[in-house]
């Protein structure tokens, strides 16, 4: 599975901004979805995972409150709802997968190119 992560640019803090993760084919049911993000000079940090069959989210404790993850079974697409976006949140967004839930990026594969996003204060 090839995943393609879109829809960053540029906003001001307070902001919202609508990501999406476009999977090449199907994705299974046991499979664990994941957003990641990593700015630069830093690891990359666990964003949200979402399991595909039963739609549990789960989300890093930066974003909680202000980032929603959902999913489209029948496109293959994960989305990533950034609300209330602050500086901070600057970093390359990147969406991957997994066959279990895990808040490491080595649990995860299939990694896109990512999408950039800019908050500025």
């Amino acid at each position: 599975v090839q995943l393609q992560a879109s829809g960053g640019g540029l906003v001001q803090a307070g902001g919202s901004l609508r990501l999406s993760c476009a999977a090449s084919s199907r994705i299974f049911s046991s499979h664990v979805m994941s957003w990641f993000r990593q700015a630069p000079g830093k690891e990359r940090e666990f964003v949200a995972a979402i399991r595909w069959g039963t739609g549990l989210t789960y989300y890093g404790d930066s974003v909680k409150g202000r980032f929603t993850i959902s999913k489209n079974n029948a496109e293959n697409t994960m989305y990533l709802q950034m609300n209330t976006l602050k500086p901070e949140d600057t970093a390359v967004y990147y969406c991957a997968r997994g066959n279990s839930l895990g808040y490491r990026s080595d649990n995860y594969y299939g990694w896109g190119q990512g999408t950039l996003v800019t908050v500025s204060s």
